[in-house]
């Protein structure tokens, strides 16, 4: 309990300073970098700056770009724009919430749009911490080795994914939910782990595929529980038994799938009601908004234009009509000559993606041929279970992940894989994790507290600005291997290389209007 408490710690602190770091990084290259001029929706003010404005504008707008721009303005103006609609309320909502209630005493000196940057910085900020804690206790559940959970949860706080996470995206929020979640369904904390997940749907649209989790999990222990019967030949009610354990996974399974499907539904209906019924008037939305609308050719709500093509379909979903239409997100689409370069920023987390599976296949085939729902080895009590990324548990993670990848492969914009993956999935950091422990010297071979054992002097001269940066963080096996870096292995330097490069490119471009992942 001491050690966990002591990696708890060390995560918080990485996880602390990784973010106050990149909130300083992004203010310093937002100004360094000339803004480029991008096509992407840019909504004129609702209000005149007031006193506060430039300065926040300066040290957080790199914070408000690309898909931020449509979260802030639904927090400010609510869902005006069909396209709005691609983009889930969850985090809106915690924004406004934010802006208007805690922030609230600024008012005076700062707008509502500034408010919500300075509520995005805040919120993301304390979300991606709760989610660095959360995803170190999901792996000491799964993976039941704490230091392969700890590096994996500092290798988090370096994901290639950060200025996702800390912009006004809804990953952390996601992040935080999925993992948080998932924490509490390997705790057996099943009504609470619904409710959370559920809420991470509201956050983004594929948090629907969390709903395999609710599936998998309760058949996996009814199918344990039915095992155990089975042994006892004299039990006379062993009918009525097994009745009640199919009766109970059958109820788990359709309750869960039902609440985490529950916020997409509900906001579906909602995008149906504005659109396919009708009643309000262009009058209801600002003339500025109507201009850009007209400029752009954005669709608002409005009884006397003609009804969407979506709302006529059998299944009248606005998410995906959003997708395929303004996106063109559909199978195959994106695989052109031109998107080459697209690819290859997707080339690496997508060569981790398929490593993970692989390398889960080739530990035990047996055991994922029968779907992880049965074990040969169960009878032989003296043989110890396996442990770190070879874990039983972790098969259901490596499926997931592997849904995850494949989906945004061959289905979506290849290059949001990064943070596609890096928001929804722990199986990155953890076969990144497994990567670095089985392959690098300069880490602990025992699973004793996490920590990098060479304890010779060593020149600090290697990689310096890394050495200031990390000395004074102990038990952290990230920051001893950066201060070490001329002596680690190739494997780890293309692993912490292209975790690093992503961390830091990602805020020097996407805080500029300039593509990125």
């Amino acid at each position: 309990m001491q050690h966990m408490t002591m990696d708890v710690r060390s995560v918080l602190r990485f996880a602390v300073i990784t973010r106050l770091l990149s909130l300083l990084l992004q203010a310093l290259l937002n100004c360094a970098i000339p803004d480029h001029e991008a096509d992407a929706f840019s909504p004129p003010p609702a209000e005149n700056p007031l006193l506060l404005n430039p300065i926040t504008e300066v040290l957080l707008g790199g914070l408000g770009r690309w898909d931020a721009q449509h979260f802030l303005f639904i927090a400010e103006r609510g869902y005006v724009f069909e396209h709005n609609f691609a983009f889930f309320p969850l985090l809106p909502v915690v924004l406004r919430s934010v802006a208007a209630g805690l922030l609230w005493p600024l008012s005076p000196w700062l707008t509502l749009h500034g408010r919500l940057l300075l509520a995005v910085a805040l919120v993301n900020s304390a979300l991606f911490v709760l989610s660095a804690v959360a995803l170190y206790g999901l792996g000491c559940l799964v993976l039941q080795d704490r230091r392969l959970s700890l590096l994996s949860a500092l290798l988090y706080c370096l994901t290639p994914a950060n200025v996702f996470l800390m912009a006004g995206y809804s990953e952390s929020l996601f992040a935080a939910l999925t993992f948080g979640g998932l924490w509490l369904l390997e705790r057996g904390a099943t009504a609470k782990a619904c409710l959370v997940l559920g809420l991470a749907t509201g956050a983004r649209a594929n948090g629907l595929v969390n709903a395999g989790y609710l599936l998998y999990l309760p058949l996996q222990r009814a199918v344990c529980q039915a095992r155990k019967l089975s042994r006892d030949p004299g039990d006379k009610w062993c009918c009525l038994h097994y009745a009640w354990i199919a009766i109970r996974f059958m109820a788990t399974a359709a309750v869960g799938v039902s609440v985490i499907s529950l916020p997409f539904g509900v906001f579906q209906y909602y995008g149906y009601k504005t659109f396919c019924e009708q009643s309000s008037t262009q009058g209801s939305i600002s003339p500025s908004l109507l201009t850009l609308a007209q400029q752009k050719g954005y669709r608002v709500p409005d009884a006397a234009s003609p009804m969407p093509p979506w709302c006529l379909k059998p299944l009248p979903l606005l998410y995906s009509y959003i997708q395929d239409a303004y996106w063109d997100v559909g199978f195959l689409r994106y695989f052109q000559l031109k998107q080459i370069p697209n690819f290859l920023l997707a080339l690496p987390v997508t060569t981790l993606g398929l490593l993970a599976p692989y390398v889960y296949f080739r530990s035990d085939p047996e055991y994922c041929l029968w779907l992880g729902l049965f074990n040969r080895h169960a009878k032989e009590k003296e043989e110890k279970p396996p442990s770190g990324f070879y874990s039983r548990k972790v098969f259901v993670y490596v499926v997931h992940a592997t849904v995850l990848l494949l989906s945004g492969l061959f289905c979506m914009h290849v290059q949001v894989l990064t943070r596609f993956l890096g928001s929804s999935s722990p199986v990155i950091y953890w076969i990144s994790a497994h990567l670095l422990v089985s392959q690098e010297p300069l880490l602990v071979e025992d699973h004793t507290p996490a920590c990098v054992i060479e304890k010779k002097e060593r020149k600090p001269n290697h990689i310096s600005l890394f050495g200031m940066a990390w000395t004074r963080l102990d038990h952290n096996p990230i920051t001893e291997l950066l201060n070490q870096w001329g002596e680690c292995s190739f494997r780890t330097h293309c692993i912490l290389g292209y975790f690093l490069s992503y961390w830091v490119v990602g805020l020097a471009l996407h805080c500029n209007f300039l593509p990125w992942t």
